[in-house]
């Protein structure tokens, strides 16, 4: 039975995660600690970081295992 794809919303970005794809190559955790952190229960948290770096860590996934998308911004 497939697992559900997980969502991690931020003011600016929301972060995906299909574990079903994940080959656990560690490069999210390794990359951006801080972010990616497999010891909490929420273990991504996109606004602890700048979009623009959460996005270009999220690029890196060798799986396509997590994706995201940029929220408008509302003035």
């Amino acid at each position: 039975m497939p697992k559900k794809r997980q969502t991690y919303e931020a003011d600016e970005i929301i972060v995906t995660f299909d574990p079903d794809v994940c080959i656990h190559s560690g490069v999210c955790v390794m990359g951006l600690p801080d972010v990616f952190d497999i010891k909490r229960k929420r273990w991504i948290r996109p606004e602890l970081q700048p979009p623009d770096v959460v996005a270009a860590q999220v690029m890196r996934c060798p799986s396509g295992a997590l994706q995201f998308v940029r929220k408008q911004k509302t003035d």
